[in-house]
């Protein structure tokens, strides 16, 4: 037998919840991990990537980051209803079961396997190495210092999924189609998860110290907002070592020169006292698409 809170839901209340769960009311962390995808995407084709592997990619990383969401709240129904921004997710809530969860969770992976397979075998194979990687960082948090690490090892797929879908379709061989500018924006793509994941940490220290799980927030204590900071200057040393092995054009160092200023004053108001979690999370977004138009723009 389901719980009361579960037999009394509606069909219709069973599927905003699911939405919830899949935080499609939450666009921000949807667009975050697509980011990424798109800037290898059209960095790797020089701005001309074919149309239908643009939409594989987009597709691909919604199916993959809403099954991401429901793994890390299957992980953590007993541990979000002891935190308040968590409490009211709908696995936390008991809105749902955990059976509800694994199939949807199973859902997001049938279809971002689907997708893959449209790939070539290199990248298909870079989508299969993901998964674990996707499915074990929750439980990173329970014994790793620094599990925003994990997680920014994920984002990192995300590059070298959607380089090698665009240049390694005749060469199988990881080392001959995945260059030096694959690197740099994997590496430029790791500092900077590391970046906003650990401002979205901040505000949650509290609970996390006090249930007993790790983040980078808590790792670096008082020094948080410099670490940060080292992490955003990281980000835009590669970038700016990639605009220049790839030779970009002027739209990208202005849109580079914008997200320098725009992280500077993120790292100002993190020295003062922090930022919430959706405007943090909302700010790279936008430097994330401002960064894609201007790399578009200067190939």
């Amino acid at each position: 037998m389901l719980p009361d809170s579960e037999q009394n839901l509606s069909p219709q209340s069973t599927w905003l919840s699911i939405v919830r769960l899949l935080r499609w009311d939450k666009p921000e962390g949807r667009l975050i991990l697509m980011i990424p995808a798109l800037w290898a995407v059209f960095l790797a084709a020089r701005g001309t990537p074919p149309g239908p592997l643009v939409g594989i990619i987009i597709l691909g990383t919604l199916a993959t980051s809403a099954a991401g969401c429901v793994i890390n709240d299957l992980w953590d129904r007993d541990i979000d209803p002891q935190v308040q921004r968590t409490r009211s997710r709908p696995l936390a809530s008991r809105a749902l079961s955990v059976r509800v969860g694994l199939v949807v969770a199973l859902v997001g992976f049938v279809c971002a396997y689907s997708l893959a397979s449209y790939l070539n075998p290199l990248t298909f194979w870079l989508c299969v190495a993901a998964v674990p990687i996707i499915v074990l960082y929750p439980g990173a948090k329970r014994v790793f210092p620094v599990p925003q690490l994990v997680l920014s090892i994920a984002w990192g797929f995300a590059v070298l999924i959607s380089w090698s879908a665009v240049s390694c379709s005749a060469v199988p061989a990881a080392t001959a189609c995945l260059g030096r500018e694959t690197w740099l924006l994997w590496g430029a793509t790791v500092l900077w998860t590391l970046a906003f994941d650990t401002v979205y940490a901040i505000p949650d220290r509290d609970d996390d110290r006090r249930i007993g799980i790790n983040s980078s927030a808590l790792f670096f204590g008082k020094f948080a907002p410099q670490a940060i900071a080292v992490f955003y200057t990281g980000t835009i040393v590669l970038l700016a070592k990639l605009g220049l092995v790839m030779q970009l054009q002027w739209t990208f160092w202005i849109a580079l020169g914008v997200a320098a200023i725009a992280w500077s004053w993120q790292y100002y108001n993190l020295s003062r006292g922090g930022l919430p979690h959706s405007p943090a999370l909302r700010l790279d977004v936008v430097v994330g698409c401002i960064l894609l138009a201007g790399m578009i723009a200067g190939i």
